[in-house]
This record gives C-alpha cells, sequence and structure tokens, in this order.
C-alpha cells in the first residue's frame, strides 16, 4: 500500500475536530510552500446579490419540499 493510500485510510477513523485540524495543517504547509497562488477571485456586487437571490429561492423550494 502506498503511502497516501495509508493516509486516506487513517483520516477515515478521525474524528471530526482532528480532520479540520489536519486540513488547516495542510493548508498551511501549502500555502508555506507555494510561491505561485493564483490571484484572489473578484465579483461585482450585482454578481453576489444575483447568488443570494437564487439561494434565497432554492431555500424556499427545499423548505417547502417542492
Amino acid at each position: 500500500m502506498n503511502k497516501l493510500a495509508e493516509i486516506e485510510q487513517a483520516t477515515q477513523v478521525l474524528p471530526l475536530e482532528d480532520k479540520q485540524r489536519l486540513i488547516l495543517w495542510l493548508a498551511n504547509i501549502l500555502r508555506a510552500k507555494s510561491d505561485q497562488l493564483p490571484p484572489p477571485r473578484v465579483f461585482s456586487k450585482p454578481e453576489v446579490l444575483q447568488w443570494i437571490a437564487e439561494d434565497e429561492i432554492d431555500l424556499k423550494i427545499f423548505l417547502n419540499g417542492a
């Protein structure tokens, strides 16, 4: 079995809190070692407001069981 498969298998039994700590630890390692991060995505206010409106509609549909 390769190392990654062993790690994946081991994480299956971790409690949620430990999984969260693990993902944050990995993110910090990747951030520190990456010299080329993609630029932050920029969204316009109308785009964000449209997404929120769509999400509200979807929530109402979900709550009404339709």
